[in-house]
């Protein structure tokens, strides 16, 4: 039976429909632009516009589908929060979309449907069909991250499984916008490893740039910065390794595409795991921007 998914972003939403989810082929995929200003209810009648005009095209409508969003829903209240498209938070959007598609839905956030999409059809599926848990990361202008035990999201509790990026890492950090200070996000995000840069040394600069810099030998500056990101991830790994030990670790993000995590990252990770030597798999993605809309997917 056909699986259909759909991927809430800030600025475009994006659907897709898969033959099944065994051999998964695209029978449809389609974006439209979210247009988030035009307010709440505007969002969900582009939600439903979406899945209308996939639905013309292949003669059908869904009888379930998965929708990925900006935030999660709380398990507890049923409001939405954390959502960058602020507009969605403290509001039943769960409910109100499922009202207005009138068919089943599963909601999950943007890193739970990375890591889902990388396990059912991903990195994993293609190198390590054979591993039970993963953790999927996403370390770009946020941190974020997701957790599948046995082919299952593992939301917790208070719909907060995975969130490592809110864990505490280092003072240094400063103020995050969660209200606490010091979260991994504040001191390893690409926004932030940018913004301490110009603090410190006073040097606007991309972290792509910072990244070059190290690599040519050229600048102390970009070294420190570059440096610090990589003892700082090692620690902020091994805090995650000690407590899920999972079997693999897919980075995803762009701060993920500094190849140094793998090598030098690696080598910090193995200085405060609780193990004699360092057997967690780690990788890059297979999926890369697809992830979200085809985790979204499998939600189903």
């Amino acid at each position: 039976m056909p699986i259909w998914g759909i991927d809430l972003g800030g600025t475009k939403i994006e659907g897709v429909v898969l033959n099944d989810d065994k051999l998964p082929k695209i029978l449809v995929r389609k974006r439209i632009d979210t247009e988030a200003a035009r307010g709440y209810q505007h969002i969900i009648r582009r939600i439903k516009l979406l899945i209308d005009t996939m639905a013309h095209e292949l003669g059908y409508f869904p009888e379930k589908i998965g929708l990925g969003t900006p935030g999660a829903i709380d398990p507890i209240s049923g409001l939405m929060k954390n959502a960058n498209t602020t507009i969605l938070n403290g509001r039943y959007f769960k409910e109100d979309v499922k009202k207005a598609l009138d068919i089943p839905l599963q909601i999950a956030n943007d890193a739970n449907c990375f890591t889902l999409a990388e396990y059912k059809m991903g990195i994993v599926a293609r190198e390590s069909p054979q591993a039970n848990v993963v953790f999927g990361v996403i370390m770009g202008t946020g941190v974020g991250g997701g957790i599948v035990v046995n082919g299952q999201l593992i939301h917790g509790r208070q719909g907060i499984g995975g969130e490592w990026g809110h864990n505490f890492l280092d003072i240094s950090g400063g103020p995050c916008y969660c209200g606490k200070t010091g979260c991994v996000e504040t001191v390893i995000s690409g926004k932030n490893l940018e913004r301490y840069h110009h603090e410190k040394f006073h040097e606007s600069k991309k972290l792509k740039d910072i990244y070059q810099g190290h690599l040519s030998e050229t600048s102390p500056n970009d070294s420190h910065t570059i440096n610090r990101l990589i003892t700082q991830f090692g620690r902020a790994m091994a805090g995650v390794i000690n407590i899920l030990d999972p079997d693999i670790i897919v980075i995803g993000g762009g701060v993920g595409n500094i190849d140094l995590l793998y090598t030098e990252g690696l080598k910090e990770v193995k200085k405060y795991v609780f193990y004699p030597k360092l057997d967690t798999i780690f990788h890059k993605p297979l999926l890369g921007d697809n992830a979200g809309v085809f985790g979204a997917a499998y939600l189903t």
